[in-house]
């Protein structure tokens, strides 16, 4: 089940997180964030007017997923960066995939255009793949850019335009 982030989500979204900053290249921080932190962040996405998504196995949170906007100069304002986490004994069951295409759905609801995704180490093969079966095209790769348990790592940009994307003048 996906539905809309709650502040007693909290714990397991920090707990997520956690995880993947410990023991993984997706994303580039070195120490994980407090809760408090991850509900700074959390307010600030929906403040934004933009989806904060968990996905559920009965009442267990193995996932979220969030986007904000891409920069914050106005000219970006139909552009948001993704983020999908998931708890380690959720991967490779789907459920990735399917928080990407809700928070797409719902992205585009709220405004957005472009979703990009920028995502840490090009060895990142799930999260590159699960972009791909959803229509993201590769359209760069930010080469050594971070260095993470002491190694070089790259950044895969990749971008999916939503709803009419750029094939109309966007509405002020």
């Amino acid at each position: 089940m996906i539905r809309p982030s709650q502040s007693s989500d909290l714990p397991a979204i920090t707990a997520i997180y956690a995880h993947h900053v410990l023991h993984g290249t997706g994303t580039f921080e070195l120490d994980p964030p407090t809760q408090q932190d991850m509900a700074t962040r959390r307010d600030d996405v929906l403040a934004k007017g933009l989806p904060y998504l968990v996905s559920c196995e009965g009442d267990q949170v193995i996932g979220y997923a969030y986007c904000t906007w891409f920069k914050p100069r106005p000219a970006y304002r139909f552009s948001a960066e993704d983020s999908i986490y998931l708890a380690p004994t959720a991967v490779g069951r789907g459920h990735g995939r399917a928080l990407l295409a809700e928070l797409a759905a719902q992205a585009q609801r709220a405004g957005v255009r472009k979703l990009i995704a920028v995502i840490g180490d090009s060895a990142n093969l799930g999260s590159i793949r699960v972009h791909e079966s959803l229509g993201f095209a590769h359209v760069g790769v930010l080469k050594s850019c971070g260095w993470k348990f002491n190694q070089w790592r790259d950044v895969v940009l990749m971008d999916k335009g939503l709803g009419a994307g750029d094939s109309i003048p966007a509405t002020e």
